[in-house]
């Protein structure tokens, strides 16, 4: 699994015109989801997210998870985050799951991650158009990828 994590002070995620799911500061996570990915891949990377001290204390240092700052999470799925560029101008996504590989594991990540938050995790739509708005707070971006497990 990639993950592309952001620390936001806003962020949500429109459908058709209508905003399903938003939040305010906290974490927009971009999921992809590569063949071969698990259940070890799903809890190791929610355990990441949920521990992940990127919030300031006191001192304005870093030192603090999502769960200690009061904030949430929102997870978008992104097949895309599997592009190889390597051949050619078109990018190839050959190793981004199947919809029936990744849907059951995108499901089983926000279930897990919201047992690991203790609270409901909001989410994009799998497979679908959607618009994705942020406001990027630092900016902070981290990009987590379960193989490399850095």
């Amino acid at each position: 699994m990639r993950a592309v994590i952001q620390r936001v002070c806003s962020a949500s995620v429109t459908i058709s015109g209508v905003v399903k799911s938003s939040i305010g500061s906290g974490l927009l996570v971009l999921l992809g989801i590569e063949e071969g990915d698990g259940a070890d891949d799903i809890e190791w990377l929610c355990g990441k997210l949920a521990r992940l001290r990127v919030f300031n204390d006191e001192q304005r240092v870093m030192n603090r998870s999502v769960q200690e700052s009061g904030g949430d999470i929102l997870v978008v799925s992104q097949f895309t985050l599997y592009a190889s560029t390597k051949k050619g101008n078109r990018p190839s996504y050959i190793r981004a799951a199947r919809p029936e590989t990744a849907i059951p594991l995108y499901e089983m990540f926000l279930n897990k991650l919201a047992a690991e938050l203790g609270k409901p995790v909001p989410s994009g739509e799998f497979g679908t158009d959607m618009q994705v708005a942020l406001v990027n707070d630092g900016p902070v971006t981290i990009l987590i990828d379960t193989k490399a497990r850095e």
